[in-house]
């Protein structure tokens, strides 16, 4: 882990999407962070010590999904299948389906394996899994704030968190798509799909792959930021509990008539490309079902100290 000091900084965009409105001041406290996503490796460890299956390997209740098809109400997961050419953006059933037998250990589906993964980090992972998995390692999911303070890399405002240069003198920084999406893969194909931790350049802090490779969950609830006037932000920040149904907030998933709630997940993946998804960027911020799990999401952890704990064990 790496110990990343507080501070303030200024959290969200006003320039993308709109959901990453209204830029704010926000402060937070320090703490430590995984320098890099939970691997295939790690999460293999964990299982083998507790005997945990994920919500991909457990069949979906009925109770939760009422008017859901019996068929599909069998343990699976979201995989990506390129589509043959141009597609409509809008209609993300083009390229995800929910394919019965694919979780953590077989991210492509039934037959696929995790062999010369090890070092990749493990997607497939519902919230509650990943919940778990730092609960068995003595941590928590970051906040949206700590998330995107660490993601910044002391870059205060840049685009990116290399800078504002997509691809400083013609140099990849991150593992996004290339090419038109869904359709059009430039990448050779031994390069498609997730990358080995660690493969491209880490940012400022010394973490790698905040921007790109897969989305990491967090702990905040989806929720629409608030404008803060003042002089001063607040001070770690967190959404612990949805409540989007009390506020009237189109912040959850609707499955059959039940009320999905979401979270905040952060970064971007290896899915993302400029004419789609342009979300490989510290103020990206999207929402995802907690029951939810697909081929490009995945996360990793922090570990909360005082200050000068902290600083003690860097």
């Amino acid at each position: 882990m790496t110990w990343v000091a507080g501070g303030g900084f200024l959290m969200g965009s006003d320039d993308f999407y709109p959901e990453e409105r209204p830029v704010r001041r926000v402060e937070v406290d320090g703490f430590w962070i995984d320098e890099h996503p939970v691997t295939v490796a790690e999460f293999r460890r964990f299982v083998r010590a507790t005997g945990y299956r994920t919500v991909a390997e457990r069949a979906p209740d009925p109770a939760q999904y009422p008017g859901a098809d019996p068929a599909l109400l069998r343990p699976g997961s979201l995989v990506f299948f390129p589509t043959a050419g141009p597609v409509d953006l809008r209609d993300v059933a083009q390229w995800w389906r929910y394919t019965l037998g694919a979780d953590w250990r077989h991210p492509q589906g039934p037959g696929s394996t995790l062999n010369g993964l090890d070092r990749h980090p493990v997607t497939h992972v519902a919230a509650a899994d990943a919940d778990a998995y730092a609960a068995w390692a003595g941590k928590e999911l970051p906040t949206e704030a700590e998330w995107e303070f660490a993601a910044r890399g002391g870059l205060e405002g840049a685009i990116f968190s290399w800078g504002d240069e997509l691809a400083p003198g013609g140099r990849a920084m991150a593992n996004t798509w290339q090419g038109q999406f869904p359709w059009q893969n430039l990448k050779q194909r031994q390069r498609r799909g997730t990358s080995p931790v660690k493969s491209f350049p880490p940012n400022g802090y010394g973490l790698y792959d905040m921007a790109g490779n897969v989305w990491e969950w967090t702990s905040d609830y989806f929720a629409v930021p608030d404008a803060h006037h003042g002089c001063c932000g607040p001070r770690n920040p967190r959404v612990a509990a949805d409540t989007a149904a009390d506020t009237g907030t189109d912040t959850g998933t609707e499955a059959g008539g039940t009320r999905i709630p979401r979270r905040v997940i952060k970064g971007g993946s290896h899915l993302c490309a400029p004419n789609y998804c342009l979300r490989y960027r510290p103020a990206a911020r999207q929402g995802e079902a907690v029951d939810t799990s697909t081929q490009h999401l995945g996360f990793r952890c922090v570990l909360r100290l005082p200050a000068a704990q902290g600083a003690e064990q860097r």
